[in-house]
């Protein structure tokens, strides 16, 4: 039986995403997302546990988007379990950008509070998107037990992500800013700032922040 041309190309795309070369497996990546093929799913989704390239990594996930969510969906949520931080990373980046609210039971606060800071953040992005409407009030004191947590670009992501659910996020901060440790105390202050003046920039924000932390006040007064 003769193979049609997208047959031929679809195995084509697929082999090449395994090529040693990153160009070569991001065209293939591109291929297989302009003509989706329901085949490539599992090829996509396991590549995405493992390629090293960030560029192609966005690109499997287009890819990924292009497909059915039927199909992707069961299939990213069983990777969301997986031992590889990658897989987990990229499974829960794919979903929020699919975002389908069936996910949202998958966003567990173990996955939100992951050791592996990209599946932190990842986590807390799909989070963000996924929550049902009325149940970001539940999910913001859940979020801010991270508050203080790795390095600037960890800390921004955190912020973006309490910020997204708007003012029901004001509690938890507030709470957050009586914490014994400075840090949480700072990025309480400085996310609260940014939601209140979103133009001020984190960097300015947390040093603004660890100034008010310094001397002794949360800035609250009056």
């Amino acid at each position: 039986m003769t193979m049609s041309k997208q047959d031929t190309d679809t195995i084509r795309a697929v082999q090449a995403l395994e090529d040693s070369r990153s160009s070569v497996r991001l065209r293939a990546a591109l291929a297989v997302g302009t003509t989706p093929d329901p085949r490539c799913v599992d090829k996509l989704i396991e590549r995405c546990a493992i390629e090293p390239d960030f560029h192609v990594r966005e690109i499997l996930t287009w890819a990924l988007t292009r497909h059915s969510a039927s199909m992707t969906v069961p299939e990213l949520l069983k990777e969301v379990r997986s031992e590889r931080a990658q897989a987990r990373s990229q499974a829960l980046h794919t979903l929020s950008k699919i975002g389908d609210r069936q996910a949202w039971p998958a966003i567990t606060r173990s996955l939100l509070s992951d050791a592996d800071d990209e599946v932190a953040r990842s986590a807390w992005r799909a989070a963000v998107v996924l929550v049902p409407e009325g149940e970001e009030q539940e999910l913001a004191p859940v979020l801010s037990t991270q508050l203080g947590r790795g390095e600037r670009e960890t800390q921004l992501s955190l912020s973006r992500a309490l910020i997204a659910l708007g003012e029901v996020i004001l509690p938890a901060l507030r709470a957050a800013m009586t914490d014994f440790d400075p840090r949480v105390r700072a990025h309480a202050i400085a996310t609260e700032k940014l939601l209140g003046d979103p133009d001020a920039g984190f960097e300015f924000a947390i040093e603004e922040a660890k100034r008010v932390v310094a001397l002794g006040t949360t800035g609250q007064e009056g």
